[in-house]
C-alpha cells in the first residue's frame, strides 16, 4: 500500500506492506481521503514529527475488514477522530479531555495519509460514525476539525446576545464563525486576505480587513484562530474589559505573549482550546449534516502522490485547506 511519510524535511510517498486486521478487534479501513490539518503543518515545519511519521487524521474511509461488537459492517463509509479520552482521569473529570494521557496515546495506525488504516475497537465505539448520505467525502472530512471548534465555542462559555470576533479566516476561522452563528451569537470576522473576507461574507457573516474593523467595536469573546503576532494586538484591542480571548492557534514564536498588566487591570480571561471530546464530535456531525455549517469550496483536492505540493500550497497561503484523495484499488 502507499503511505506518505515525513522524510528528510519533505513528505515522501512510499510503498509499504499492506496492513491486515488479522485477529485484532477493530477494523481495517480503506482511506478515501484525508484533510490536511494545521497541526500537520506545524509538526512538519517545526520538525516535531520524526522521520518515518505518517501524519493525517481527518479521514473519511470505507471498512474493508472488521471484527467488532459494534453495528458497523464491511462496506460502511465512516468518519472518525484519532484520539479517545479515558473518561476517568483528573483531566477527563474536569472536562480537559485533550490533556488525558490515554487521549494522547490513542491514534490512527499508521496515520491518515495512508491507503489503509487500522481502527481499534475503542475508536469504533467512541468516535466513529457513518458518513451522512447528504455529505460528500470532502465535506465529511470536516467532522474532526469542526469538533475542535465546537469544543472551543463551549469552552468560551459566552451568553445569549454576546458579540464574538474571529481573528483569522483560514479554514478554522471560517468554521469558527459559522459555529458561533449556529449557536446564536453575533459574529464578526477579520483577516488580511481579501478572498477569505469575501468568502465569509458570502455565508452571511460580517467580515472586515483587520485595519477596517468598526470603530468602537468591543467584543465579549475573541476567537484567535491565527497565531500571527498581529493577531495578539488585534485581540487585545477589540476585547471588552472583562471579556474573553479564546486561543485556538499555534504562535510562530514562543516568546509571543500577552502583556500581564492588560490581563490584570482589565480582568481579561485568556484560555486555550485544543481537541474535542466524543460529545463535541457528535455535535459537529449534526452541524454538518443539518447544513448549519457549510464547508463547500474550502478545500482544494490533491492526490496522495502530490501531497508535498499540498503542503507547499497550504504553507504559502495559495489555498485555504487541502484534501488528500487516498483511494486505492488494491
Amino acid at each position: 500500500m502507499k503511505t506518505a511519510v515525513v522524510e528528510n524535511n519533505k513528505i515522501s510517498v512510499k510503498e509499504v506492506k499492506t496492513l491486515r486486521l488479522d485477529n485484532r478487534k477493530g477494523a481495517l479501513v480503506k482511506v478515501l481521503g484525508c484533510g490536511l490539518c494545521g497541526s500537520d503543518i506545524v509538526k512538519f515545519i517545526h520538525k516535531i514529527a520524526k522521520d518515518g511519521t505518517v501524519l493525517g487524521h481527518e479521514i473519511v474511509a470505507q471498512i474493508v475488514d472488521i471484527n467488532s461488537d459494534t453495528s458497523f459492517k464491511s462496506g460502511d463509509v465512516i468518519v472518525t477522530s484519532h484520539h479517545i479520552p479515558c473518561g476517568e482521569c483528573v483531566y477527563c473529570r474536569h472536562g480537559n479531555v485533550s490533556m488525558c494521557r490515554h487521549f494522547k496515546e490513542t491514534n490512527l495506525v499508521p496515520g491518515g495519509f495512508s491507503e489503509y488504516v487500522y481502527l481499534s475497537e475503542e475508536h469504533l465505539k467512541n468516535v466513529a460514525h457513518l458518513k451522512p448520505e447528504n455529505l460528500t467525502e470532502v465535506e465529511a472530512s470536516f467532522y474532526e476539525p469542526l469538533g475542535c471548534i465546537v469544543r472551543a465555542v463551549k469552552r468560551a462559555d459566552l451568553i445569549d446576545g454576546d458579540i464574538a470576533l474571529v481573528v483569522g479566516l483560514g479554514s478554522i476561522g471560517i468554521l469558527t464563525a459559522q459555529a458561533l452563528k449556529a449557536y446564536g451569537f453575533k459574529v464578526i470576522g477579520c483577516d488580511l486576505i481579501d478572498e477569505r473576507i469575501k468568502y465569509l461574507k458570502s455565508l452571511g457573516i460580517d467580515a472586515f480587513d483587520v485595519g477596517e474593523l468598526p470603530d468602537g467595536l468591543q467584543a465579549d469573546g475573541i476567537f484567535m484562530t491565527s497565531g500571527a503576532d498581529r493577531a495578539v494586538d488585534t485581540a487585545l484591542k477589540y476585547v471588552r474589559n472583562g471579556g474573553k480571548i479564546l486561543v485556538f492557534s499555534s504562535t510562530p514564536h514562543d516568546e509571543t505573549s500577552y502583556p500581564n498588566n492588560e490581563i490584570y487591570y482589565r480582568e481579561l480571561t485568556v484560555l486555550g482550546s485544543y481537541s474535542p471530546s466524543p460529545d463535541d464530535l457528535r455535535d459537529s456531525l449534526e452541524l454538518l449534516q443539518s447544513g448549519k455549517v457549510k464547508v463547500s469550496g474550502i478545500s482544494t483536492e490533491y492526490m496522495l502522490d502530490d501531497i508535498q505540493q499540498a503542503f507547499d500550497d497550504t504553507m504559502s497561503n495559495k489555498i485555504m485547506k487541502a484534501y488528500i484523495k487516498v483511494k486505492s484499488d488494491n
